[in-house]
């Protein structure tokens, strides 16, 4: 029968035959500590007593390439098995990553590893917004085609995350310049148009005569040709935004806090407190076929019309309108002038004259407007300067209630009762209706000339715009031979537009597994625009059935910046630190001694404050960089770049920490001591039972931040914390008690997801120890394939945590332990349950309309859509 050494194989004899060599005999007979020896991870062959900068080195050069690969594909979807979905904001490929970069990919990284220990099938995908107006320039002045510039700094970029170790789901990665993606945006506007969402028309744009681009302060990025000229007026084409308002605005209420970006998104739509409703225009009695679409704050209040106002900018005065010379001979600049043309409202066939407003602008962003003077003493004074008549249509009782006077079918209603019965009576006669807001334009598609998507549109001289067939996208960039840039314009260039075969079709039954996703990071500079496009897209793709999911994200982590210090003279010129003079009290420019301005900026090249990333993995390792950011602020906190603080001595002190408690563990069981627990005296066991407790309240408390918070800065000072109390322990308690060991473990496994190559080390050098007393580890195996730490059951039943009941339905489903002091906190409980695998199995997915929280006993009942 084979012995416990012999099943851990060839290279655990040689350390037992080492271990053998190195044992001495003093002359008392005693046997002395030996010199833990390792022969086939480290570059010397020795297990070092410290971990220095070359260690650190030699563990890093034999993990990095076993563990980077681990986990960069996605397996087959399992629907048996819990998904988690995180997302990092993809960035520009310049062709430099900075330490913003790899701070949010860090956390990324790390959260992807925990969820993957949590048995979680994972996906972390990477991407590159590579369309843009910033790419096609840069290529221009190096004379390069934008796909050669682009390309190559892809590839660049990649080395650059690879080299940091870290571990994306590669086989997902998308490259939005590449036709297999933009067929998908193409197809997305298809549908966009096919619904009204997408028109066209001539908007003021600001010209940019350098760039050759017309810039609207509303733009995104298709290619649209460059032959605008001087003119300031472009047909172009935008995206009905304002009609999904209501229903972006009402869905920010089930989503969890945002680091305060909720609150930044409601206040980018506005309140939404009234409609667009829909007029035909006439003129002299003749119906001309123009349809106009105005905003009234007040649809209760419609039959007390006075008129139709436009502002001077619409585009009835300037595209291709056959009201336009009508509208032109009204205006007088600075004047609030009524015109020949008649609105008819398509609801109440009521008729009212068209004005043009004296202010460039009307209320909020909008550029047409129902006057109603019952409800707006600025449209009363209007109607009365211009003479316009009107009826009053709302009468205060005596109790102070509202309601409509003079109203049609809508007489005798409060205005509240009114105001929902002529909305929906608009949308059910498709003359408008829709809920919104005043403040959210339509957003204009105005920027590319042509490093950017293909518009699917064919303009037809005899049937007009002619969306391609879904079945024809992509529509391909033309190939050119000569890139001519900003001398011209690079489409003209083009004879035809080649076309590409089509990938493979959408796949909603992947969309709805792991949409939506679980975890996005990114900046907080993207608040609000790139948060409302993806919202947007999400919200149509749902009420056009293609995806089960309204809103695209559940959780949002919001990452601060990392700032580099700067050194600025008065005239406002940086410098670079080599023209800094530090050996006085204050720093001064070495050549002319001014004093300078210092502080702390966003990091830069033209501030010369950058820091590369692969100096600082150069000089310190992978870990300690990740460790560093991880634990140097929370997340959503600004870091500043200064490796003198405490964070990065601190990070690297608890590396050795756990290098030396390992180390002291190998030693105590390689003496040839074989662990009996039943030797503990009283005391001792007593002392292994406050590491066991403190252990689990570490593994609760660590995967709270995993799982609510993200405070990973928290997590890294709570396994400090356990790191300290096993240095404490007593030799007997480090050689015979099971609650040290199953701490260490816990401990390395808790660690590995941040630092991942220190870990893989340490735990492969405990996978070789004998007559191990935890058997629930899976030790053929590395650190990062272990399953996560749980809280021993017998510690749920200490006092401090509350067993909470959960229903579903009114129906009992289980229970989730839960910490007593958040025990009646509703949102806290909320997410705990949505966090446990109970939560995972029986609600992801589901539409979750109310949950019930208990004043009085520990429980919380789930109201679920069936």
């Amino acid at each position: 029968m084979a012995t416990g050494w012999q099943k851990l194989g060839s290279s655990a004899w040689l350390l037992r035959r080492q271990l053998h060599a190195l044992t001495a005999i003093s002359k008392r007979g005693r046997r002395v500590t030996p010199v833990c020896v390792r022969s086939i991870y480290s570059a010397t062959g020795k297990w070092p007593k410290d971990y220095t900068l070359q260690t650190r080195k030699d563990v890093e050069k034999w993990w990095y390439p076993r563990i980077k690969d681990q986990a960069s594909k996605t397996s087959e979807m399992d629907k048996s098995k819990p998904k988690f979905y995180v997302l990092s904001m993809f960035p520009y490929p310049s062709g430099k990553l900075h330490m913003g970069h790899v701070r949010v990919y860090t956390i990324s990284d790390t959260i992807a590893r925990f969820q993957r220990m949590r048995g979680r099938q994972v996906i972390n995908p990477m991407g590159w917004d590579a369309f843009g107006l910033p790419a096609e320039n840069a290529a221009v002045e190096r004379n390069l085609h934008p796909e050669s510039w682009t390309r190559r700094n892809i590839e660049h970029m990649r080395g650059q995350l690879d080299h940091l170790g870290l571990c994306f789901s590669w086989d997902r990665e998308i490259t939005t310049c590449l036709p297999d993606y933009y067929r998908w945006t193409q197809y997305l506007f298809i549908k966009l148009y096919e619904a009204g969402l997408a028109y066209q028309k001539e908007v003021s744009s600001n010209q940019d005569p350098q760039n050759q681009s017309s810039i609207s302060n509303r733009t995104t990025s298709f290619t649209c040709p460059d032959t605008f000229g001087a003119s300031t007026k472009c047909c172009l084409l935008l995206f009905l935004f304002s009609l999904f308002s209501q229903a972006m605005q009402d869905g920010l209420a089930d989503l969890p806090e945002w680091y305060g970006i909720k609150g930044m998104q409601a206040h980018w739509i506005g309140d939404c407190v009234g409609c667009h409703l829909d007029f035909m225009l006439k003129v002299d009695g003749r119906d001309t076929g123009e349809k106009l679409t105005a905003y009234t704050a007040t649809p209760e209040a419609i039959y007390g019309t006075s008129h139709v106002a436009i502002s001077p900018s619409h585009r009835l005065l300037h595209g291709h309108s056959s009201l336009k010379e009508a509208f032109q001979k009204a205006l007088v600049p600075g004047k609030d002038c009524r015109t020949p043309v008649i609105a008819m409202n398509m609801l109440t066939q009521q008729e009212v004259p068209v004005i043009i407003a004296a202010g460039a602008d009307l209320e909020g962003s909008l550029d047409s407007k129902i006057g109603i003077p019952s409800t707006s003493p600025e449209d009363a004074l209007l109607a009365h300067a211009l003479g316009l008549s009107y009826s009053e249509v709302i009468e205060t009782l005596p109790d102070g209630t509202e309601r409509l006077c003079s109203s049609a079918e809508f007489t005798g209603m409060t205005r509240q009762e009114a105001f929902l019965a002529v909305t929906q009576k608009a949308r059910g006669e498709r003359v408008g209706g829709e809920v919104t807001s005043d403040k959210l334009k339509d957003w204009l598609i105005s920027r590319q000339r042509y490093w950017g998507t293909p518009i699917p549109i064919v303009h037809c001289p005899a049937c007009g715009p002619v969306p391609v067939s879904p079945e024809d996208l992509p529509v391909t960039l033309p190939r050119i031979s000569s890139f001519t840039g900003k001398g011209g314009s690079p489409l003209a260039t083009a004879s035809e537009w080649v076309n590409c075969t089509c990938p493979r079709p959408f796949s909603r039954a992947l969309a709805d597994y792991w949409m939506p996703v679980d975890l996005y990071i990114g900046g907080k500079e993207h608040a609000v625009m790139h948060l409302f496009y993806a919202r947007f897209f999400s919200h149509f793709c749902h009420d056009q059935k293609m995806v089960k999911h309204r809103e695209p994200f559940h959780k949002l982590l919001a990452q601060g910046l990392i700032k580099g210090q700067t050194f600025r003279l008065p005239s406002g010129q940086y410098l670079q630190r080599e023209e800094v003079d530090f050996t006085g009290s204050v720093p001064v420019h070495a050549q002319t001694r001014e004093k300078l301005e210092v502080t702390w900026e966003k990091m830069s090249k033209s501030k010369h404050n950058g820091v590369d990333p692969k100096e600082v993995v150069a000089q310190y390792g992978i870990d300690t960089i990740r460790l560093y950011i991880l634990f140097a602020a929370p997340p959503e906190k600004d870091i500043l770049w200064d490796v003198k603080t405490d964070a990065l001595p601190g990070v690297l002190r608890w590396q050795q920490r756990l290098w030396s408690l390992t180390t002291r563990f190998l030693e105590a069981r390689a003496g040839g001591m074989e662990p009996q627990p039943q030797r503990l005296s009283s005391k001792e066991r007593a002392e292994a039972s406050r590491i066991w407790k403190y252990k689990n309240a570490v593994i609760s408390q660590v995967t709270s931040h995993f799982v609510e918070d993200f405070s990973l800065n928290s997590a890294i000072t709570q396994l400090m914390g356990l790191s300290n109390v096993l240095l404490q322990a007593s030799p007997k308690i480090v050689v015979h008690s099971p609650e040290f060991e199953d701490a260490l473990c816990a401990l390395l496994v808790m660690a590995a997801p941040m630092a991942p190559h220190v870990t893989s080390e340490l735990w492969a050098g405990l996978a070789l120890v004998p007559r191990k007393l935890c058997e629930h580890y899976t030790w053929d195996t590395g650190v990062l394939l272990q399953t996560w730490p749980t809280v021993d059951p017998e510690y749920l039943q200490q006092p401090d945590i509350v067993q909470m009941a959960v229903l579903i339905n009114n129906k009992a489903c289980g229970k989730i332990p839960v910490p007593q002091h958040v025990a009646q906190d509703p949102d806290k409980v909320h997410e705990l349950v949505l966090q446990s695998d109970l939560g995972v199995r029986l609600l992801q997915g589901k539409c979750i309309k109310k949950a019930f929280l208990s004043p009085r006993t520990a429980l919380i009942n789930f109201l679920v859509q069936e």
